[in-house]
């Protein structure tokens, strides 16, 4: 008869500490390694028949490790570092009882897991994530050009108006030296910006119309095919989400908070979700209150009764939570039924 194991690998840039337990959390195997896959393999060979998985925190270098575990037949488990410090109650931790702690929560069965984004598709999703941060700061870089330009010559200009501007043309708007010189610094970082975003886009525009679910999410006003890809591929398979309620928190369109004996005990969990879905469908929101009519009477709505923030959060979690049943069903963007 086999005993159950279970592997955590606490895995850090060069090394990783790596421990095998049994469902009593006696250690049968507890070793650091070099980060060398052939290595890490060849240490978990003798209890691979019995390994019931391995769990690797979802840390920037996880990828190799992975990938390379899966490749071997080995259950993956990839854990979610920021819920995990939910459970973590040691006073305290090292490498060694990090890697315990991770192979312990996995035969409770309570690890919580992140998802591992299929090989074929990281790679475009990576793209399309650097594309998205570079949005991002494009957009803020504009919104201090413009606050730059207000500020000395009393008059806040258009995208479409920035958008036109040269050197000259912001000399000739502003002759201050001074003040000149950063504008021409800001213009040349959103200029430089944009010749890397198109970049980008002219890269992965191929792969993006040959999917579904991206045509699906591009049938919602403003949202090209990049954008829709960008937020199909942050999803993931959507039948991973029980229902709306489950896959708004992981877009971060709804606010988290912690309630003990009927009183609010603060915010938590700020960090868990998807990030960059989180952005996604804020620059969603904004293209969509564009050029969605209805989109953006609701948008207008909630803006004279708040701030334009709270107004587009409004709008990113109506469309989330649409995109989900688009996803989930198969089915066209409703207007009506989503904004109605």
């Amino acid at each position: 008869m086999t005993t159950p194991l279970y592997c955590g690998i606490d895995l850090h840039s060069n090394n990783s500490v790596i421990s095998i337990q049994d469902k009593s959390s006696k250690q049968v195997y507890e070793k650091r390694l070099l980060n060398d896959l052939p290595t890490i393999l060849k240490a978990l060979k003798p209890y691979q028949q019995d390994l019931q998985g391995c769990v690797v925190e979802s840390t920037y270098n996880w990828y190799g490790l992975v990938d390379g575990l899966m490749e071997a037949g080995h259950r993956v488990h990839l854990a979610n570092p920021a819920a995990i410090q939910q459970y973590n109650g040691t006073k305290y931790t090292n490498d060694f009882t990090e890697a315990r702690f991770l192979a312990h929560l996995l035969s409770l069965d309570i690890l919580p897991t992140g998802y591992i984004y299929p090989k074929a598709t990281r790679g475009i999703r990576d793209v399309l994530r650097r594309r998205l941060l570079l949005v991002d700061q494009r957009a803020s870089q504009r919104t201090s050009l413009q606050s730059l330009l207000a500020r000395h010559t009393g008059k806040r200009l258009s995208e479409g108006q920035l958008k036109k501007l040269d050197s000259e043309g912001l000399r000739h708007l502003l002759p201050i030296p001074c003040a000149s010189l950063i504008a021409e610094a800001l213009l040349s970082m959103i200029q430089s910006m944009t010749e890397v975003i198109e970049q980008l886009e002219r890269a992965v525009s191929t792969h993006c119309v040959k999917q579904k679910d991206y045509e699906l999410v591009t049938g919602i006003g403003g949202i090209g095919k990049i954008l829709g890809a960008t937020i199909a591929l942050e999803t993931g398979t959507i039948e991973r989400f029980a229902d709306a309620g489950h896959y708004l928190p992981y877009a971060r369109c709804v606010n988290t908070k912690k309630i003990s004996h009927g009183k609010n005990k603060g915010h938590n969990n700020r960090k868990n979700g998807n990030r960059y879905l989180a952005l996604a469908f804020m620059q969603a929101a904004h293209l969509a209150a564009i050029w969605e009519p209805q989109v953006k009477r609701f948008y207008q709505k909630k803006q004279s009764k708040s701030h334009i923030m709270v107004a587009k959060k409004a709008v990113a979690a109506k469309l989330a939570r649409a995109v989900y049943h688009m996803l989930n069903n198969q089915e066209p963007f409703d207007v009506e039924r989503a904004f109605g």
